[in-house]
């Protein structure tokens, strides 16, 4: 379907790449259920077999798949990135969410759908890229902390920016309780940013 065929108030056509537990594929159903969002998840891929991100896509009726990437460890390259662009074509994907996923997508993905590739970061970028962010900001001793979705470049957390949200860094803060409080503004967040997407997406 060419772009212009699509009706400008049909649902946004996302896919969803996971690779854990999928609380922010949540946020993102709950959003499009409340009315919310204007978006339908038309299929969500795991590169964790068992991933119970899975199970929540399953609930909803919500076409779930695993699909291995190896034999790599840390990207989604080679004939595996060839499988995921055919899924991908399959439903006719328009915006390609990442939440949780822990592979780094190579430029195969990338000029398949460019600046169509969402991330979601715990840090406010560009401080803090890269793992355990919210540790990083801790230790650093910020006064705010935040997560920042971002689009998908070829390089790590360096996307333009799309939304960001911040929380305060508390005196009694734990890594485990500011992760916590970080994680309630992503799931606010990646809707955010995928209605302004949307709209651009959309030519709205």
């Amino acid at each position: 379907m060419v772009e212009g065929d699509k009706d400008k108030n049909a649902p946004l056509r996302i896919a969803v790449l996971g690779s854990g537990s999928g609380s922010n594929c949540q946020s993102i159903i709950d959003a499009i259920d409340d009315g919310s969002l204007n978006a339908e998840i038309v299929c969500v891929i795991a590169d964790v077999e068992g991933a119970y991100i899975l199970e929540r896509a399953a609930q909803y009726g919500i076409p779930a798949k695993f699909m291995s990437a190896a034999p790599y460890k840390t990207k989604l390259d080679g004939v595996a990135e060839e499988e995921y662009l055919a899924e991908l074509r399959k439903y006719d994907v328009e915006v390609i969410v990442l939440a949780g996923f822990i592979r780094i997508v190579k430029q195969g993905l990338l000029d398949a759908f460019p600046q169509r590739i969402l991330n979601i970061h715990p840090a406010l970028l560009p401080a803090f890229p890269g793992i355990d962010s919210w540790k990083q900001a801790l230790d650093y001793g910020v006064k705010i902390a935040g997560c920042t979705v971002h689009f998908v470049d070829a390089g790590i957390d360096t996307g333009p920016i799309i939304v960001q949200r911040s929380v305060p860094v508390l005196e009694d803060d734990t890594a485990e309780s500011l992760h916590a409080r970080i994680q309630v503004e992503e799931h606010k967040a990646y809707p955010d940013a995928i209605r302004a997407v949307g709209k651009v997406v959309r030519g709205k």
